[in-house]
């Protein structure tokens, strides 16, 4: 058997096992499977090495930067960004990746206009750090938002009319609008937003999240997570079907 799962917490909404699940069938795959380790602290990480036959895990919220103390490596990416998402399990430890940012510079790259050059990061968790990660390889400066201004964050009540004019690209990296609390948006100034903005959400349930509703009817693009989420995965895929060659 060759398992493979996803580590987070509440995570039973997720599309990971669905995906995996599908794609086994579709190659064939009999003896992979792949399944949800919901962890109420990351302590328990430890006992989930225990199992057998695990080849590799993914990582989502809330232990994406927690995770790292775990790894016996990190791909420079994951080391640069801070954050793992998909761990590799190696005869000579585990190395930690980050796909994150693969999916995102990649399904975000298509919808931009040369005149979107600023973004504002919604959260300052581990998803946000693979978003400003792959905005520096794509050239755009960025600004984070917390909830209170922090350590060079702007915060929400900072937002105005003048500030979202600098700024084109919106990407929301909280979970603010997840299932099943899917009223809730992020507390930005929505009416000081027009036709030159593009918000994009790392959030795919519900498909149109309020925030993107919100930036619909002020005429805004939008674009929800779902690609980001598949091109993350299959990156994760081939890491843990590619032989590494540069392992210590």
């Amino acid at each position: 058997m060759r398992r493979f799962g996803l580590i987070g917490k509440d995570i039973s909404y997720s599309f990971s096992p669905g995906y995996f699940s599908a794609k086994f069938e579709s190659l064939g795959l009999k003896e992979c499977s792949y399944e949800i380790f919901d962890l109420p602290e990351i302590s328990g990480f430890s006992e989930i090495l225990s199992q057998p036959d695990l080849c590799g895990l993914n990582v989502t919220i809330p232990y994406k930067t927690a995770i790292c103390s775990f790894m016996d490596r990190l791909d420079p990416d994951a080391a640069e960004i801070g954050a793992v998402n998909t761990i590799r399990f190696t005869r000579k430890g585990l190395v930690g990746y980050n796909t994150d940012v693969i999916g995102f510079t990649r399904s975000l790259s298509p919808m931009l206009y040369p005149e979107d050059t600023a973004a504002l990061i919604l959260g300052t968790g581990g998803a946000s750090k693979a978003v400003a990660y792959g905005l520096t390889k794509l050239g755009i400066r960025f600004r984070f938002v917390s909830r209170s201004a922090k350590d060079g964050a702007l915060g929400y009540a900072d937002l105005n009319q003048t500030i979202l004019n600098d700024y084109q690209l919106i990407i929301n990296c909280t979970p603010c609008g997840t299932y099943p609390r899917v009223d809730e948006a992020p507390p930005i100034p929505y009416d000081a937003l027009n036709t030159t903005h593009l918000l994009y959400d790392l959030i795919y349930n519900p498909e149109k999240t309020a925030f993107l509703k919100k930036g619909s009817k002020a005429g805004c693009r939008v674009k929800n997570g779902l690609e980001m989420l598949h091109l993350q995965a299959e990156a994760s895929w081939e890491i843990w079907n590619t032989e590494p060659t540069d392992l210590p």
